[in-house]
């Protein structure tokens, strides 16, 4: 099977994560398609399959030269965002994609266009998978499974390409943030390993987000508005309040690159309580704290002309993992050449986001992100070009060899 045939075989698997039900994985669609997989690693010939209760499946290459090499390993996870339904995933090839738009629904009017999405014309001439326009695509990150089991199979099939012991692993709900709560580290074995979860042809990604949620709630006191003059604290402008003293320029749609934001992301409430939740966002750890801080502050600002109307909690969800890879920066030189020698550019960017890498880095496994090559994830508008999903494919492959090889 070829990376395409896999990857569209993957997304008719319903995976969605699911952050409300509190189990491990969070929703079935996920054990299925680990199930699914983990037939095709025995069919395949792997060893040291396992897959547990929580849904973490586990398998091993074995080496294949004498010399004493690392044990490395490639991850991606099974689930794809709940943000959009991935039931009934329905994609189709846009054969060498003209720079035009295409139309993905012509009943709904859902169009992808390279005015909106104007990355599309780095791809002219190549072909691309697309949805119908009723569902995400499922490229994060199906796309990454196919390309490390197409790279295994190749390595398989090719045995005079010499590699060390490979380790591959799939887990659940990475987009829900918990992809890396119950991975075990020991149980892998592996030196040190990549997720394939980037983005575009090239991106190599070794910092992320420090990250915070922060939940603020504000209590009020309903009495009938024809008589509440000095008796009525209604916590939805409370709330609102709150809102306006954050910069306005910190925000998601305002910033890029190294800066970071508040961002809410649910704002809930009536007269009597309004719940406002913030994610945070820095990549300096400082700044980080700091923006924690100021959450704080404008909490007590609240409650010193509302007394004990307001009340905040923070909770940290995980940190840059830059400071994880620098001590070892040979894993990401390791990266950086074997997408020279496949004839790809390499990218080294932050990620405005955050990894299973970042949290798998501090459990002692580090892990930087390298593409899948997908685009617009999360959405209807996604699309991967099949050229980046070959390239990926090769780029293991060759790491593979290279750490054999020095």
């Amino acid at each position: 099977m070829t990376v395409v045939d896999r990857f569209l075989e993957y997304v008719k698997f319903d995976t969605q994560s699911d952050e409300l039900t509190n189990l491990t994985p969070s929703t079935p669609g996920q054990m299925i398609f680990a199930r699914h997989l983990e037939k095709e690693l025995h069919d395949m010939g792997l060893s040291d399959i396992t897959l547990d209760d929580n849904g973490y499946l586990m398998a091993t290459l074995k080496g294949n030269t004498d010399k004493e090499v690392p044990t490395i390993g490639f991850i991606a996870h099974l689930d794809t965002s709940p943000d959009l339904s991935g039931k009934h995933v329905s994609p189709r090839i846009v054969e060498e994609y003209d720079g035009g738009d295409i139309i993905l629904n012509a009943s709904a009017g859902i169009t992808l266009s390279p005015t909106q999405f104007p990355e599309l014309l780095n791809y002219v001439g190549q072909d691309l998978i697309v949805t119908d326009g009723n569902t995400l695509l499922g490229a994060d990150d199906k796309a990454g499974i196919a390309e490390i089991i197409t790279a295994v199979d190749h390595l398989i099939k090719h045995p005079h390409i010499k590699h060390g012991d490979i380790r591959i692993a799939f887990n659940p709900d990475e987009e829900i943030g918990q992809g890396a709560h119950k991975f075990d580290v020991d149980l892998f074995g592996a030196d040190w390993g990549y997720t394939m979860d980037g983005g575009e042809i090239g991106e190599l990604e070794y910092e992320n987000f420090n990250a915070a949620v922060a939940k603020i709630t504000f209590k009020g006191r309903n009495v009938h508005p024809g008589y509440a003059k000095h008796k009525m604290i209604n916590s939805i402008r409370i709330a609102n309040q709150f809102v306006i003293m954050l910069p306005r320029w910190e925000t998601p749609e305002h910033t890029e690159g190294y800066e970071g934001f508040y961002h809410l992301i649910s704002f809930e409430g009536s007269v009597e309580e309004t719940v406002l939740t913030y994610i945070v966002r820095d990549h300096d750890r400082d700044r980080f704290e700091r923006r924690k801080k100021e959450l704080e502050h404008l909490t007590r600002k609240i409650n010193n002309e509302f007394p004990d109307c307001a009340s905040i909690e923070i909770k940290d969800q995980y940190y840059n993992m830059r400071e994880k890879i620098e001590p070892v920066m040979h894993i990401i030189d390791v990266a950086v050449q074997a997408m020279k020698n496949v004839d790809v550019t390499p990218k080294v960017q932050p990620i405005r986001g955050g990894t299973d890498g970042a949290q798998l880095s501090f459990k002692g496994l580090p892990c930087p992100n390298i593409f899948a090559g997908g685009l617009n994830f999360h959405g209807r508008y996604e699309f991967v070009p099949i050229p980046s999903m070959e390239k990926a494919t090769q780029v293991i492959v060759e790491i593979a060899r290279l750490v054999a090889e020095k």
